[in-house]
């Protein structure tokens, strides 16, 4: 059975840069503030008209060219976004149709800060067993466009910011490459504490005027327990891809984290004893872009030469659900 290895990369963010500054304009914060809490200095945000598939078409485009491939060598795209261009259909067939590859599947995975993991599982899986032979796995969002900016969305609205990343993934029957495992988990008792409620098929109407005044169509957060359960539960899934593999924290030539909050990702490394060099951060410059968050950081790193042939990569997010998950993978 063969595994599943990464073909080519690629990433892209809007052109517009929103540094911290920026956001004193519109509620009571500043620089020291947000770069406190969070890391982040600065993030990118969409023109009027820019969707999430214009951005993941961009992406994509570039790793087509790195690989040396055509849109009609695909055989499925599977996009990862909590912010879909439209409540339905899901944007997959957006870029599909921007890609111009009528007819070869899409399936859209919504599962917010996770779901470039859930989609790699997925991937694989599709790959191990012939179903497909070259699978674009995206992630990527457009935030800017539903953010509170007020003092009372302050907590979030600094976080998030938009771009998309991409990989082309394949079959290798080379035993020292491919996807040694991946994991992923969910927890639906927690589900109310980082999620957005309306509009929603939930309530009738979906949404209401008193909906908008209340607030309810932007995200909400309890902090402090999704940071807690953040720091427990990456560290947890990154040790059991390694256990799972008979590896150890010191085998890791490179961990990318979900870019949530850059103080989450100091509490992982400190938690598996990693050196700086064993971890890579982008958030200080992008934000939290969720679902693009780990492609966007592992194109970055494959540009820069942080990974070579055979070393050992490993992935690990958390986020809304609450899920979360890891993968290890031999470059």
């Amino acid at each position: 059975m063969p595994r599943t290895e990464f073909i080519s990369t690629g990433f892209y963010v809007p052109e517009r840069v929103v540094r911290n500054e920026e956001f004193t304009q519109w509620m009571d914060t500043s620089d020291e503030w947000i770069r406190t809490r969070t890391g982040i200095t600065e993030r990118r945000w969409v023109a009027d008209g820019q969707t999430g598939s214009d951005l993941a078409y961009q992406a994509s485009q570039l790793a087509l060219e790195r690989a040396g491939m055509k849109a009609a060598d695909l055989d499925c795209i599977i996009y990862c976004t909590l912010s879909p261009d439209y409540f339905f259909p899901g944007t997959g067939v957006f870029l599909q149709r921007q890609l111009g590859v009528p007819e070869i599947p899409c399936l859209d995975v919504r599962n917010q800060c996770t779901g470039f993991l859930y989609g790699l599982s997925i991937a694989d899986a599709w790959i191990r067993t012939g179903q497909y032979k070259r699978i674009l796995l995206v992630g990527s969002e457009v935030h800017s466009t539903g953010m509170d900016l007020t003092t009372r969305g302050r907590d979030l609205s600094v976080l998030f910011g938009d771009g998309a990343g991409v990989a082309i993934l394949g079959p290798t029957t080379d035993e020292k490459r491919g996807v040694l495992s991946t994991h992923i988990y969910a927890d639906g008792r927690y589900a109310e504490l980082l999620f957005s409620e309306s509009p929603a098929s939930a309530h009738n109407p979906r949404i209401s005027h008193a909906d908008l005044d209340a607030g309810k169509q932007y995200a909400h957060m309890q902090g402090k327990e999704v940071f807690k359960h953040a720091s427990t539960r990456m560290p947890q899934s990154v040790k059991l891809a390694l256990e799972s593999n008979g590896l150890t924290p010191q085998d890791i030539k490179l961990l990318i984290p979900h870019q949530a909050n850059l103080r989450i990702s100091e509490m992982v490394q400190k938690l598996l004893g990693l050196r700086d060099d064993q971890l890579y951060n982008n958030i200080q410059r992008y934000g939290n872009t969720t679902a693009g968050s780990i492609p966007i950081a592992l194109d970055e790193c494959v540009q820069a030469g942080r990974l070579q042939r055979g070393d050992l990569l490993v992935l690990a997010a958390f986020g809304s659900g609450f899920t979360w998950g890891s993968a290890a993978v031999r470059w």
